[in-house]
Parts: structure tokens; sequence; C-alpha cells
């Protein structure tokens, strides 16, 4: 709707949040509901009246607590920015005005073109004029154009439908002592519905090319969030994980690398042709050592991670956080320790706008930082590479500035069926329930976003 500009408009769309009162319906087991008063208290249950009434308050109770759960805890996805999904695309530089893309162009000394306007232009044809200089095509002043392009996402629905039966909720609370067997079926996949959207965030590279038994993988795959690890890759990377046969580049398949990895937010740049892959704009920073095959994993040191942090500060990113695996984490603090130097750490807590510090006696989370960067532990972070029996971690080095979610629908909660009055409407004596979540991946600046890959401990 056209009045939804934020996330906390959303959300109150959503969840029918009212005076500005945030996560108030969210109360002890996650239950409280909206009366005539719209406070937000216990006292307002008696608002709701009949088996409908309740079903919406559970419906709303407990779609928002996963939706909390999503977005404050330290995970990949609570990480990154939340948008509501208001349009399709969004349009990202793809060459400078007088040559090269991003955030650089290139200078020649000599024997380079002298119009502006193209690839590498003289060092004293860039901008200088004479006085007076005229204006206009030919002239001393010619008109110059920077390049954009239009990225698009599609919105990706994430859902997971289950069901308990009749017999199963009476029984629960007669023999076992379990009780309200159906609160914690609730739970337990309310967890699993926020675990999944952050695997699919941490996918790795190869899962894009999974054929099984014969039956072509590829094309199901693109139906989930587009991974941070395609985000964060390149051309370069691609051609070494082709190379190295991770990766089959055989466009002679359902969805071949054409249309999985080389394609992403519509745009094409990322290509195969005539086996190659060129640099463009959509390329990351990435670091994956001299190649992917057997033999090629390198240990990680703090210059590597410098390194990665002084080329994304050069193509113009600013990094807010690394993403990476507890082992890596680990292994990081043994360098550190080894030069008589500790990790430092501090208070972060997730916000719609990404994960920021705080001060004072706000709660949050305490996680390592490396250069006042946050270091957020993901256990399911791939180890790229193969041939190495000490792997570590993937890191991803991300500028959120420029790195978001766009969100259709927060995660809703449905449950229908016998103890609802409806039956009919789920089929069985018993009761159907599905969390729903629809959001997508986006990314503005490619060159701002970095990941170090192919790594090992010794």
């Amino acid at each position: 709707m056209s009045y939804i500009k934020t996330m906390r408009d959303l959300e109150a769309a959503t969840y029918g949040v009212r005076g500005g009162s945030g996560n108030a319906l969210l109360k002890g087991a996650g239950v409280v509901a909206w009366g005539s008063s719209g406070t937000g208290h216990d006292t307002d249950v008696a608002g709701l009246s009949g088996a409908s009434g309740l079903a919406d308050l559970y419906n709303r109770a407990y779609g928002q607590k996963v939706w909390s759960m999503l977005n404050q805890e330290v995970n990949a996805l609570a990480m990154l920015a939340k948008r509501p999904y208001t349009t399709s695309g969004w349009r990202v530089l793809k060459k400078r005005a007088e040559g090269g893309s991003g955030s650089t162009f290139d200078v020649a000394l000599s024997g380079a073109a002298t119009a502006r306007g193209v690839d590498a232009p003289s060092a004293d044809n860039i901008g200088g004029v004479a006085e007076n200089a005229s204006l206009g095509t030919g002239n001393d002043i010619p008109a110059i154009t920077p390049e954009y392009t239009k990225l698009y996402t599609s919105p990706k629905t994430v859902a997971h439908l289950f069901e308990f039966s009749e017999l199963a909720l009476e029984m629960a609370k007669i023999d076992d002592g379990v009780g309200d067997i159906r609160s914690l079926i609730r739970e337990d996949m309310g967890k699993h519905h926020a675990e999944v959207q952050n695997k699919m965030l941490l996918m790795p590279l190869e899962a894009y090319d999974q054929v099984i038994t014969g039956s072509d993988n590829r094309v199901n795959i693109n139906k989930n969030y587009t991974s941070l690890l395609k985000v964060c890759a390149s051309s370069a990377e691609l051609e070494a994980m082709v190379d190295a046969s991770m990766l089959d580049d055989s466009t002679t398949s359902t969805g071949g690398l054409t249309t999985t990895l080389s394609t992403i937010f519509g745009a094409t740049d990322r290509q195969l042709v005539s086996n190659a892959y060129n640099a463009s704009f959509l390329d990351a920073e990435v670091d994956f050592g001299s190649g992917y095959a057997a033999g090629d994993a390198r240990v990680l040191t703090l210059t590597v991670i410098n390194d990665m942090l002084r080329r994304l500060r050069e193509n113009g990113g600013s990094p807010k956080v690394i993403l990476t695996g507890y082992d890596t984490i680990q292994h990081l603090g043994d360098l550190l320790q080894a030069q008589e130097r500790f990790m430092d750490r501090k208070e972060v807590i997730p916000t719609h706008s990404g994960v920021r510090g705080v001060k004072g006696r706000e709660v949050g989370f305490r996680v390592a930082t490396y250069y006042d960067i946050p270091i957020i532990p993901c256990k399911d972070m791939p180890r790229t590479g193969q041939g190495a029996a000490n792997k570590l971690s993937d890191m991803l080095i991300l500028d959120t500035d420029h790195l978001w979610i766009s969100v259709l629908k927060p995660t809703q909660y449905f449950e229908d069926g016998i103890d609802h009055g409806n039956p009919f409407g789920v089929g069985t004596l018993g009761n159907q329930a599905m969390y729903r979540t629809i959001a997508e991946t986006g990314c503005s600046f490619f060159k701002g976003q970095g990941k170090i890959t192919n790594l090992t401990s010794a």
C-alpha cells in the first residue's frame, strides 16, 4: 500500500500494532491481544470473542514472535537492513562518465584516448578547461554521461506447513503431561522457519549447480532468497571454480550457470561467454587465493583480512559487519593472541537498519570485533574449497548500507482445522498450520562487498 514507507508501517499493517506500541503484542509466551483500547495489555483479551477472535490472536502473536526472532538474534538475516518491498527495481552505476566502473576510473599518463567519456582518458584531459571554454560536442567541454542499469528482485516466498491431530492434542493433556502440544509444535516450527531463512542466505555456490538423479534442481533453488555467497561472488571466482570442476559450465541442462550464478537481480553481465567470464560491475571483491584446485587452500592470516579491508575501502565501500563461522573466529583469536593482542568485544543490537553498536546499559549482544567491525558467528557458513582436512569457514565482509532484505510480508502464522470449527478446510480431523515470510535480498554496490574463502587453519 502507498502509505507503507518504513518497516514500522509494514509491521503495523501486518500485525495490527497501534499507537506506536511496537512489539507490545508479544508478552510472556507471546500471547497478547488487541482489544478496543488498543493498548496491548492482557485485559484486552476480553475484547476477542469466539473461535475467530482467538484464532486472530494466535495468528498475529506467533507470526510476530517469529519475525522478532529473525530480527533480534545474532544471525545473518538480522544483520541486514530491512526495507519494505515498495518497488521491484533500483538503479546502480554501471559505468562512470569518464570511464571505469563502480567507484574508480583509470587515468592513463600517455598513449590513451584524448576524448573524455572513454576508458582510460589521458591525465591532461579529465576535466580541466581553458578560460571561456566552448560547450557542446566537439568543443572544449564535451557532454559526458554516466551509464546506469536497473536491477530488480522478485519476492521469494518461504513457507512451512505442519499439522497436528485433534486426538494428539487431547491425549497429550492426559497421558504424558506434555500439556499443550500445539504450543510446543508452534515454537519448534517457528525456530525452524527462522533457521531455514538464515541457511538460505548462506547457501554455497555449489548448491546452485546441483543435479539430482537426472532431474535438474537448479530451477528450484532460485525460489529461495538469493544467497549472500552469490551476491559476494566475482567472475574470476566462478571461472576458478569451473576450472577446478567445482561448478559445471554446461548450458545444455535446464538452468545452467547462465541462469543461476552468472545472472543476478536480472543483470546478465556475469554471463558465461565462450568459456570465459568477463569482469563487471556485478563483481564483489573476492579473495580465493591462487585457485580452487586441491592443494590451493591457504592459511588464514591477519594480512589476508587486512588486505581485504583495504581493497574494500579503496573501492569506496564501508565494511559494517563480518559474518563467519565459529571456527574462523576462534582461529582469528589465536592469531591475535600469538601477537599478544586480543580481540576487542562490543555490544551490538540488530535493528531494522542492520546491526549497530550500543552504549550505556542498553541490552544487546556482546560479540568480538576486528578493527571495531562486529564479527557475527554463523553456524551455517560454508567452507568453500577442496582437498584440505582443516578447512575454515568463509568470511563475508559486508557494507550493509548497500545490502538489504526487501520485505513484502513479514512472518505470518496461519492455522485452521477442527479446533477452529472448520475440519473441511483442511480435510482431516485435525489441524494444519503454516509460517510464511515473503522477502528477497538486494544489493546496490557489489564492489563494496567482500568475501575471503578457500581457507585453512594450518
